[in-house]
């Protein structure tokens, strides 16, 4: 009787393990489906050494872009259980909060942001930027304390970034660099027309944007012979931010104070048409301390957004190399 019992469910055991091991399939088949069906993301993270960024892949259905943004968010800041790496939102400052306005998402963060050495604070934050650029329509983003810019170590405001501004980096290769052609305008010898200034390769902190980039330029002068500066040397860039493609420049009282012979205009037009230049700006509007009630040289308001004026262009161009 025992035996035949035995058999019994020795002749069944096959059949409903292949029963079971099908199931088994078919909900494992269900779960790859689900998971595939979403969309990947990299998360970045600082490795243990703090000499680098490395990625791992998340996947989520989640389509909405500010749900999207909490979760990405919110992976950031969840640690290793094995505590492999560094998660950028897991240290000691807190995220207070972070908004968009059109294509640039502002994240705020307390006091304790500043606590950190440059060299972990660049990294930080370039897990923090390349994670957050993938959401749909982050083009750019920028680092706040307590609503006020964050500033680098020398004092200047760090303003927008991308994700390419930052590259992989190991040891001390963390301030990275980038090269990119510049098209500039300068005055020419008797100061009432601009001429263009082609300056090649030119490499940069990518600490810094594209737009700010141009105005120091400008302001440290042409490299061509023939070709002269219109902006007092002495003058500071407190700001130069962009939105809805219209870019703002903000400079410090010494631009005002012109030791050169250049009409007004010539000044004006080199640093608009030099912006203009760049693919993301129509516009410029040119401030003094965040002020725009105000007057060049008393024959231009600076109320004025500014377009490109390619009348005050010469002919003469000798491309710098």
């Amino acid at each position: 009787m025992k035996l035949g019992k035995y058999r019994t469910f020795n002749r069944i055991f096959p059949v409903a393990t292949l029963l079971i091991l099908c199931l088994c399939f078919t909900a494992a088949c269900g779960r790859q489906e689900t998971v595939s069906s979403g969309k990947t993301y990299d998360i970045y993270y600082v490795n243990n050494e703090e000499t680098g960024v490395f990625s791992r892949q998340y996947q989520t259905e989640t389509e909405d872009e500010e749900s999207l943004l909490n979760e990405l968010i919110e992976q950031l800041g969840a640690m290793s259980a094995k505590m492999e790496y560094k998660a950028p939102l897991a240290e000691n400052f807190r995220l207070l909060g972070y908004s968009m306005d059109g294509e640039q998402l502002t994240v705020n963060f307390d006091e304790k942001y500043k606590d950190m050495d440059s060299i972990k604070e660049v990294l930080v934050r370039a897990a923090i930027v390349r994670t957050l650029s993938q959401v749909g329509n982050v083009g750019y983003i920028s680092f706040t304390i307590q609503g006020e810019p964050l500033m680098d170590n020398g004092g200047a405001a760090v303003g927008k970034m991308s994700a390419d501004m930052f590259i992989d980096n190991a040891g001390d290769e963390i301030n990275t660099y980038e090269k990119v052609n510049l098209h500039l305008y300068f005055a020419n010898e008797t100061g009432d027309r601009l001429v263009e200034e082609n300056q090649r390769n030119v490499e940069y902190n990518s600490n810094i944007s594209v737009e700010k980039l141009v105005v120091e330029k400008l302001i440290e002068g042409p490299n061509s012979e023939g070709h002269y500066p219109m902006i007092n040397p002495s003058t500071k860039v407190i700001s130069v931010t962009v939105n809805d493609r219209i870019c703002y420049v903000n400079l410090d009282e010494n631009f005002l104070n012109q030791p050169y012979n250049v009409t007004s205009d010539v000044t004006i037009y080199s640093i608009t048409n030099s912006l203009v230049e760049l693919p993301n700006i129509n516009k410029v509007q040119i401030s003094i301390n965040g002020e725009t009630a105000l007057f060049y040289k008393e024959s231009v308001s600076l109320t004025t957004i500014f377009e490109r004026n390619l009348d005050l262009v010469t002919s003469e161009n000798s491309p710098a190399e």
